[in-house]
């Protein structure tokens, strides 16, 4: 959805409110005291009550929106940023200007748990068919700044293991086959050890695809853990057509990371979202 349609079908607060409640309606609520599914709605409080106990059940309960402040029509408004563009996200500090909120910390804390729950989800499936598979070295700051290494083992670098489904698709003009990207998932990898590899790459993708990487030794174990492997030695031109895709998604996951800070969500806490 642009933003065009996004102010058009939510154009205030009351009318993100109702999407929420008839969405969540629709999955069906519970009773977080009795389990009991049978709810009756309260207009004038905005809560559902359990036919059983009486307890009561707020719209934000249960979401990421769990216990904060922030109006509904400013979340409505981040989702839509966030997946308005597919060459970066906004940072948190463009956010934070867009919305007109006082607090950095709130915007990039709100922006932390829309991933976080986007992730959830990702985990929910694996990639199949078509799949290119990379490593991705991903820079971020480093707590102690006394011995900085270089290389793979840099505290400033984070090796996380991408992989990018695609399908084919017959170029009518000039007869050539190519292909359309669709999906992405990435994983942050523990080492560069085949073992550890290969634990992430079962993760990510269906043991039934055709898997596309280069020749790197870390991916020797592919041949036996899915239906088809192909390898290409690394080149510029391998890179711009067979692994296109799964390189792509690098760049472009290196650019929705530039508004991130390297601050520890685990600590933050839920009262900055006021």
């Amino acid at each position: 959805m642009n933003i065009i349609n996004f102010l058009t079908t939510f154009p205030d607060e009351q009318s993100c409110k109702l999407h929420l409640k008839a969405k969540r309606q629709k999955q069906g609520i519970e009773c977080s005291s009795c389990k009991n599914t049978k709810q009756y709605w309260l207009k004038n409080k905005w809560q559902w009550q359990c036919a059983n106990c009486g307890f009561r059940t707020e719209l934000r309960s249960g979401t990421i929106m769990h216990k904060t402040k922030i109006d509904f029509y400013k979340y409505y408004l981040c989702f839509a940023f966030m997946s308005s563009t597919k060459k970066g996200c906004f940072s948190a500090c463009e956010i934070q200007r867009q919305l007109g909120h006082k607090r950095y910390m709130t915007i990039w804390t709100l922006m932390h748990r829309i991933r976080n729950s986007m992730g959830q989800r990702d985990d929910r499936y694996k990639l199949e068919g078509t799949v290119e598979f990379d490593k991705g070295y991903f820079s971020h700051a480093s707590t102690d700044n006394s011995s900085i290494k270089r290389g793979r083992e840099s505290q400033t670098k984070k090796n996380l293991g991408v992989a990018a489904e695609s399908i084919p698709l017959e170029d009518i003009n000039s007869n050539l086959k190519t292909s359309h990207f669709r999906y992405a998932k990435m994983k942050v990898l523990k080492s560069h050890k085949s073992k550890e590899v290969n634990e992430v790459v079962e993760k990510l993708i269906n043991k039934e695809s055709d898997l596309i990487t280069d020749k790197s030794t870390s991916y020797e174990d592919f041949k036996n853990l899915f239906d088809s492997h192909t390898v290409y030695k690394s080149t510029k031109e391998v890179t711009k057509t067979s692994l296109k895709w799964v390189h792509i998604t690098i760049s472009n996951a290196k650019r929705n990371l530039l508004g991130s800070l390297p601050y520890d969500e685990s600590k933050i806490s839920s009262k900055l979202l006021k």
